[in-house]
């Protein structure tokens, strides 16, 4: 059976920063194997990682058979940050990263000695490419007197030219350190978690004007209707979501950190305004709590995302299984560029460690 091919507009900011265009690109959806083929599948991809002593991580956001398949496998579901440093840590030699290109790359640039694969090496991510590195670099040459900050979905190239690369449950902490050494920001690539931040901490921060297709398609006005059907419900939203958006939550976070807010609350329904990838996880830890998709529909809705990105939906067990038996799909990154790549995020790391923040959970989309 052929596979879907969606065409999926997002914003790109023109390299002046004056204004955003819509720019295309294009994901395929693999269809879902039938029971017995799936059955079949999994087997052969438990026996492939044994035999080629090889790590299956996973992204909260990717299909739930390849977060279970990971667990099983001795493997994680986390944040792409999380799932490098397991990967780092691991004496595995090769990392199948289940998830979209910038964390295969991290994964690389954090393990350069090992062998990096993907099910699907053309799932991408609308913040990556919408902060092409050339562009980037002439905006950060233009802002000289800014310390760099970049959030983790970017690429290679574009952390290599950055200070510092942050998570969205690190963002504020770094920010704030920096502020109060008198710095000045620039930020990239997500305009809505730097808005947040930079509301937050009060930073001067000049934010390249970038989205997550997901996120950004989230609605205030249909979350306040759902939220009045649901009174009782708790609102969990990831700061890469629109201001108006923010304003309606009751907890603000990283992945990591929303899975940990259903998880601790006492309130027994929740609306959740992330990638509906991670339901499965809320769901299995949260047995008795209901959970929510916050609403993308409403005026001015490009309904490309409807809360599920297009690209972690390329990953599959089909193609997972192939990958596993061609070696094709292999994460390169510059040699010349993972010495520099590496510095912002240790950088970030260490003072991490400094503040007393676990090296789990830094977590971002």
């Amino acid at each position: 059976m052929a596979e879907t091919i969606l065409s999926i507009a997002y914003e790109h900011p023109d390299s002046a920063q004056r204004s955003c265009s819509l720019a295309h690109a294009w994901a395929r959806r693999p269809h879902e194997p039938e029971a017995g083929e799936k059955v079949r599948l999994i087997a052969r991809i438990k026996q492939l990682l044994k035999e080629q002593d090889a790590l299956l991580v996973a992204h909260y956001y990717v299909h739930a058979d390849l977060q279970d398949l990971a667990e099983q496998t001795g493997g994680i579901v986390s944040d792409s940050l999380d799932m490098a440093n397991f990967g780092h840590r691991h004496s595995a030699t090769t990392i199948v990263v289940a998830g979209v290109r910038f964390m295969g790359e991290t994964a690389k640039i954090l393990n350069p000695e090992k062998r990096v694969l993907m099910p699907d090496i053309d799932a991408e991510c609308s913040l990556d490419l919408g902060c092409p590195a050339d562009e980037f670099a002439a905006f950060c040459d233009a802002h000289p007197d800014r310390t760099v900050v970049v959030y983790a979905n970017t690429s290679a190239a574009v952390k290599a030219r950055a200070d510092w690369m942050v998570t969205s449950s690190i963002a504020l902490p770094v920010v704030k350190h920096l502020k109060e050494q008198g710095r000045k920001i620039l930020w990239a690539p997500d305009r809505h978690l730097g808005d947040y931040v930079r509301e937050q901490t009060g930073a001067d921060m000049l934010l390249w004007q970038g989205s997550c297709i997901v996120h950004d398609e989230y609605k205030a006005r249909e979350l306040a209707e759902l939220k009045a059907r649901h009174p009782e419900a708790r609102v969990l939203v990831h700061p890469e979501s629109p201001r108006a958006v923010i304003q309606l939550a009751d907890a603000v976070g990283s992945t990591t950190q929303l899975i940990k807010a259903a998880q601790s609350s006492t309130a027994k329904e929740f609306i959740v305004a992330t990638d509906n990838g991670i339901l499965h996880k809320m769901r299995t830890l949260c047995p008795d709590k209901v959970f929510l998709e916050a609403p993308t529909a409403g005026v001015g809705a490009n309904c490309t995302s409807c809360s599920h990105c297009p690209w972690m939906a390329m990953n599959g067990l089909r193609n997972l299984a192939e990958v596993l038996e061609t070696g094709k799909n292999e994460i390169h990154v510059d040699p010349a560029i993972i010495p520099r790549a590496v510095l912002p995020i240790q950088r970030m790391l260490d003072f991490a460690k400094q503040i007393n923040l676990p090296a789990r959970g830094i977590g971002n989309v």
